[in-house]
């Protein structure tokens, strides 16, 4: 068996990541020179590890991450990026939900071996970088494709597929691992038994809001000697206190749900964000976690959560009242001092 991506063979992975979904114009359009100073931001905080996709913007938040990161030696971060879509020219782009913005081309759906050489190659070419670290494959979950999860699953898993195109570039060295960026739990387990995936990108699944993956996912990667990079922190910015949760208006319930945790943080005088960005990376395989940001403020504002100390007290709490699982690890009372 191939041996399996560690973060330490390429430091530095950072255990806080920038998302590119803000690069992208997810929700509200931002700048070219935004973006550079939001990566510029990020590298000042000591952020060394970024993901983005062609799907962010149809190549926009490629593009604004090549532009920033080009001037930076390559072996002083990690950059990951995905598979799943082609962007093919078309002059008048392709807006989808939850982006605002478009570069003049469409996404065509292809979850095939050669489509990944090619997305990857492509991914290079708006990068105007030499390599690329880590690829995901993107959006093979249920909520994203609906009743086409299996039909695409079953594409990139079999003879042909993604998978086995990616596992071939990894052998060459073009890449140095690869997962799936999904928001569901489902595609990563079927990948584990089915495949070699060294690391997924899960987002909104191992929050304060649920924690799923701890029942089955997390133990198997444990055993696989797979990682996990935390996407989605907030939510969809609901934990942060927004309100939208996984990119829709939020149900009364997850409202509701957020009023409780907002009373016990209030008791300890907790910042319910810090709270919310510090919790997934108390487990074990979670190597890094990447909230999205579209400024330095907002970039600076992730960062300075994370140094925020939380007192034990608070976790326990949560516990208690079955706001977590009784087998859900915590972070230690000392904030991660390694960004």
């Amino acid at each position: 068996m191939n041996q399996r991506y560690r973060p330490q063979r390429y430091q530095p992975i950072t255990r806080l990541g920038l998302g590119g979904t803000g690069l992208g114009d997810m929700y509200h359009a931002t700048t070219d020179a935004a973006g550079e100073a939001t990566v510029d931001a990020a590298w000042d905080a000591g952020i060394r590890y970024f993901d983005t996709a062609p799907h962010y913007g149809t190549g926009l938040s490629e593009l604004r991450f090549g532009q920033a990161l080009r001037r930076r030696a390559r072996d002083e971060y990690t950059l990951s990026t995905k598979v799943g879509r082609l962007l093919v020219p078309d002059v008048a782009g392709d807006i989808a939900s939850p982006f605002v913005s478009s570069l003049p081309f469409r996404r065509v759906l292809d979850y095939t071996a050669d489509g990944a050489r090619r997305s990857v190659e492509d991914s290079l070419q708006r990068l105007a970088i030499g390599s690329i670290d880590i690829v995901y494959v993107h959006d093979l979950s249920i909520d994203a494709l609906g009743n086409e999860f299996e039909h695409y699953f079953r594409i990139a898993a079999g003879p042909g597929g993604a998978f086995e195109g990616l596992v071939k570039l990894r052998e060459e060295g073009l890449i140095k691992g690869w997962g799936l960026g999904v928001n569901t739990i489902e595609p990563c387990l079927r990948a584990l038994r089915q495949s070699d995936p060294d690391i997924f990108l899960l987002a909104g699944r191992y929050t304060l809001m649920e924690q799923t993956p701890l029942e089955e996912l997390f133990p198997l990667c444990a055993e696989r000697g797979a990682h996990v990079v935390q996407g989605g922190p907030f939510n969809s910015g609901f934990l942060a206190g927004g309100g939208n949760y996984d990119y829709g208006p939020a149900s009364p319930a997850q409202h509701e749900h957020r009023d409780r945790l907002r009373k016990v943080a209030a008791r300890h005088g907790v910042d319910l964000a810090a709270a919310a960005l510090q919790f997934g990376l108390g487990h074990p395989v979670v190597v890094a976690t990447i909230p999205g940001a579209s400024s330095p403020e907002h970039l600076r504002r992730n960062a300075s959560l994370l140094g925020i100390e939380i007192p034990e007290q608070f976790w326990q709490e949560l516990l208690a009242e079955g706001l977590l699982p009784p087998d859900a690890p915590v972070p230690p009372r000392t904030a991660p001092q390694d960004t």
